[in-house]
């Protein structure tokens, strides 16, 4: 089979960056190609190594996952050699990836305006909490944090719940994705004009955008904040059946679907009150999904997908994980491969969720240990450093 077409073969990226959100940008520019190269401190590196470290891990599976096919190169850069070497490879990089809080980069000599004058091509990615400045910028920039300030945890759980977080690291992915895009356009713009940019974005501008959708609503609807649905809520301002009901033996999910024609699907006469074009209340609301959530119970999923499908009623049973990896559909997407780390590992993990040409991208090239090619890459660039231990 032919290999998938590297878009990206030639650029140099440094990834500055820690943790999840610029590490991201940097993998999703590998895997389409890029060869990068991670600066990391020689005292331990990115914490990211140590994040959720199961017994006898010495490097976390995460950190190998959002860092393979990576070169690892471990400088001070405080210190002259570290920070020499440093602008040494700016001097022929395409991309730097940072994610240090607002003014650190400055402090050091390596923000923008101080490295754009060694390399006026270059573009110049800075990823913080909330933004280059303002009152909130010298804050700690988290995953959760950013959440909690941006307003998204109450659009959902129920009504009687507590701010809900999303169970993942929603805002570093969407940043990551954000800043991606923000360096391709620049590149893109780069090869027509020869000169690079300065891209910025933040976890709670992501994490504000993210939200895009029931803001324009809020911000032109007279400001009346969204209402968790009571019963089964899945997204403020969908009417119902929109959410999530148990069934007899697990969970069916219900999207938009015409009321009259899910009445009559669920031979469920009682919702007729509920019909369009009449505007419901939010108590009206609840009241159409709890009538709703007591027939769904009398079956099972199965049962009632047999006679939802069909009938064209948009719906889909909810998938743990482990029923998920096993549904045939999902297994012809290809869409989770393995490597071996440099401990011998085999490390599982997904692969891009994008195909060029029929192809999949991927690299069999694990993470590298801290400071792994310090020697290569003193000799290929002629840097003046010794290999780390």
């Amino acid at each position: 089979m032919q290999k998938p077409r590297k878009l990206l073969d030639g650029l140099l990226v440094l990834d500055l960056a820690l943790f999840l959100a610029g590490p991201y940008a940097a993998l999703r520019l590998q895997d389409l190609g890029a060869r990068v190269i991670k600066i990391e401190r020689p005292d331990g590196g990115d914490p990211c190594r140590d994040l959720y470290k199961t017994d006898g891990q010495t490097v976390s599976t995460l950190f190998h996952a959002i860092n393979r096919g990576k070169e690892s190169l471990a400088i001070d850069l405080k210190a002259k050699a570290g920070r020499d070497a440093f602008l040494a490879l700016v001097a022929k990089a395409d991309v730097v990836i940072q994610n240090f809080r607002p003014g650190v980069a400055e402090r050091l000599g390596l923000g923008y305006e101080d490295l754009c004058k060694i390399n006026p091509g270059l573009v110049y990615a800075s990823i913080s909490g909330y933004g280059p400045e303002g009152e909130w910028a010298h804050l700690p920039g988290q995953d959760l944090l950013a959440q909690a300030r941006s307003g998204i945890m109450w659009l959902t759980g129920n009504a009687d719940q507590p701010p809900v977080p999303t169970g993942l690291a929603m805002a570093d992915i969407y940043t990551g994705a954000n800043a991606t895009q923000a360096v391709l356009a620049a590149l893109v713009a780069k090869g027509q004009t020869g000169m690079g940019a300065l891209v910025e974005t933040s976890l709670l501008e992501s994490m504000i955008d993210m939200q895009f959708e029931m803001l324009t609503e809020y911000l032109n609807g007279g400001r009346q904040a969204p209402q968790r649905s009571s019963i089964a809520n899945a997204n403020v301002n969908a009417p119902p059946p929109y959410g999530v009901y148990q069934t007899r033996d697990g969970w069916l999910a219900l999207a938009m679907n015409p009321l009259r024609k899910l009445a009559e699907v669920l031979e469920l006469p009682g919702l007729e009150p509920f019909f369009p074009p009449r505007r419901l209340s939010t108590a009206e609301r609840d009241d159409a999904k709890r009538l709703i959530a007591e027939q769904v119970a009398t079956r099972t999923t199965a049962a009632w997908l047999s006679v939802m499908e069909p009938e064209g009623i948009w719906c889909a049973p909810v998938l743990d994980w482990e029923a998920m990896l096993q549904e045939p559909a999902v297994r012809r997407l290809d869409q989770f491969g393995s490597f071996e780390s440099t401990t011998g590992l085999a490390v599982q993990t997904t692969r891009p969720p994008m195909r060029i040409d029929g192809q999949r991208p991927s690299t069999d090239r694990p993470a590298p240990d801290l400071g792994a090619n310090n020697l290569a890459l003193s000799q290929e660039f002629g840097l003046a450093l010794e290999a780390v231990s």
